[in-house]
């Protein structure tokens, strides 16, 4: 491979512009212009030529401008009646169907697509500000061998970043057509080089100089230039952020945008315009077809059509490839001479280069403020402490409301929707622990057990509940109806009435005895009620087997059993009959 001359080359410390060809320039930037919004402010950019629709536009505007005049006088002068006829009815033809083009739909994801694509091929081009940083501060030793670490480390970078950007880019591929380019301009040595071509692999290269770029981290790790590996771990990492960004320009090079894609939004642009051709004529006003009343010599909405639709192409045409020589392509040369000259100054002449250590202006100053100029005075505003502080209330409003203690009726709310109600009887107090426990309901035959519980042949509410089977009752296959609270299910005065009992005492005393002497712990349930509950007035129920109880009634009370011996109830173990007092009298006598 021949040496190209080193003339070809300018030194970057030197104004290169005068060799730039005519008419060519850097990225079009408009963005002072439109920093304040003033009147007419994007209709000023109207009148940029760089980068501009019309620079864009004229060739294809010109040709479609030629190819419209020309088929409307050869309609005028050239054609026959006949003919003239023939034409006029492909003309309707076309002008009819012509919005069957789905154009604003295919060209609009297309331009979408292209637009994200672009972007995110700006956003991966590498940048070494923050490995240069690291290298700076990590890679110690001011003596030439430290120097040298720092300066090859980041050649290699810049390195990496020219082998990749030559190969995607049309701009850098033209100013370093081959690698010994790349070793007249500086960014690799001879020896490097030869390691380079030993290698003599059928792939794209720009991953060695990642690698000579680990291998020498490393190295310096070794040689104590690096004191901890963390900070190597630090330096591998950014270095890694590079080389992938690095990778995926490459993948954006080499994946395009389906080949198909293209040819049918081309397709769609260019058969829409072909069809306005011949769709889009004035026809002759005497000859009266409907919505060609009017002659007009300039078709304005058409060519405003054209502008926007194949303008909307030529943007995709321009933005699917940014690495290009377009107005608007990325400056990739600028890029890299950039990258080299404040990398190479970061790591080299800045490296513990620091200015000296002094006080501020604002050392004393609690809140420093900073001056402002005539011309920033009015931009000049006080601290934003939220909306609500913008908000005034009367001193009457702001004075605090004594707290209240909330009545019980949020715990009755709660006991509701566990299917519990606690009452407080009106005619006696008696101690929380000696409420009436919830006892199943048992069917006797007679009249019914409460006053009100049947009403035009239907159950109320508290009543169904009492009456409904266990395995009907809410909350029966999720968990057992346990009370969460110390105090027992109890059911409102309502229901049953209050009837004096003077044997209470004695039926507590009988149900703490013990069953028996024998082991068995199983016996039948008591049917008085003295055994199940408190020393109260109950009345007189029958106790239900719970391990076969009957059906509720549905809607309706229906005829109570006639009779049900407790003999024929199952036994149930005795720890879960027994009252609630009983088992803390039991603990006591245990302890």
């Amino acid at each position: 491979m021949g040496e190209a001359p080193t003339s070809l080359f300018v030194p970057f410390h030197q104004d290169a512009s005068h060799l730039l060809p005519p008419g060519a320039a850097m990225t079009i930037t408009y963005t002072n212009q439109v920093a304040n919004v003033r009147l007419g402010t994007f209709c000023r950019l109207l009148l940029c030529w760089r980068g501009s629709i019309y620079k864009l536009l004229y060739g294809e505007f010109l040709i479609f401008l030629l190819c419209y005049y020309t088929i409307r006088y050869i309609y005028r002068r050239a054609l026959s009646e006949t003919q003239q006829a023939v034409f006029e009815k492909l003309s309707l033809y076309c002008d009819s169907y012509i919005e069957l083009i789905p154009v604003s739909f295919v060209l609009g994801f297309y331009v979408t697509l292209v637009l994200t694509r672009w972007w995110n091929q700006y956003e991966n081009v590498p940048w070494p500000d923050r490995l240069m940083s690291q290298v700076s501060a990590y890679v110690e030793g001011r003596d030439e061998h430290g120097r040298m670490l720092r300066r090859t480390l980041m050649r290699y970078a810049i390195l990496g970043h020219v082998i990749i950007l030559r190969s995607v880019s049309t701009a850098v591929y033209k100013r370093f057509p081959s690698l010994q380019h790349l070793v007249q301009a500086g960014f690799m040595t001879p020896g490097e080089y030869k390691k380079l071509e030993q290698l003599s692999l059928p792939h794209n290269m720009f991953w060695v100089p990642w690698v000579w770029f680990g291998n020498l981290a490393m190295q310096a790790l070794h040689e104590g230039r690096i004191r901890d590996p963390v900070l190597l771990q630090s330096l591998l990492n950014e270095m890694s952020i590079l080389r992938t960004q690095c990778g995926v320009l490459y993948a954006y090079d080499w994946i395009s945008i389906p080949l198909v894609y293209t040819q049918v939004v081309t397709v769609a642009v260019y058969s829409f315009f072909l069809a306005c051709l011949l769709g889009r004529q004035f026809l002759i006003p005497e000859k009266a077809y409907r919505g060609h009343e009017m002659d007009l010599v300039v078709p304005i909405l058409t060519f405003l059509q054209f502008f926007f639709y194949m303008g909307w192409l030529k943007v995709a045409e321009q933005l699917i490839n940014p690495f290009g020589e377009d107005d608007d392509d990325f400056e990739i040369n600028w890029i890299l001479d950039r990258n080299l000259q404040v990398s190479l100054l970061s790591v080299d002449e800045m490296h513990q280069n620091l200015p000296p250590l002094e006080r501020d202006m604002y050392w004393n100053e609690m809140e420093p403020q900073p001056p402002y100029t005539v011309a920033a005075s009015q931009s000049r505003r006080t601290s934003f402490l939220g909306s609500t502080f913008n908000i005034s209330l009367p001193l009457e409003d702001m004075e605090f409301q004594p707290i209240q203690e909330e009545s019980e009726t949020h715990q009755e709310v709660i006991d509701r929707f566990l299917g519990q109600q606690i009452c407080e009887y009106s005619s006696r107090r008696l101690p929380h622990t000696k409420k009436k426990p919830f006892r199943p309901y048992s069917w006797v035959r007679g009249t019914p057990q409460h006053q009100g519980a049947q009403e035009d042949g239907k159950l109320r509410s508290t009543d169904a509940f009492k009456v409904a089977p266990l395995y009907e009752t809410p909350g029966y296959h999720s968990a057992p109806q346990t009370p969460l609270s110390r105090s027992p299910t109890v059911f409102p005065e309502l229901f049953e009435p209050h009837t004096p009992h003077t044997s209470s005492t004695d039926a507590k005393d009988q149900s703490l005895k013990p069953a028996g002497s024998a082991p068995n712990i199983y016996e039948l349930l008591p049917t008085s009620d003295s055994a199940l509950g408190p020393p109260e007035a109950h009345p007189a129920k029958r106790s239900t087997d719970l391990m076969d109880p009957p059906e509720a009634p549905r809607g309706y009370l229906p005829e109570p059993h006639t009779e049900q011996s407790p003999s024929s109830l199952y036994s149930t173990p005795r720890e879960l009959s027994d009252p609630y007092w009983t088992l803390e009298n039991r603990d006591s006598t245990r302890s």
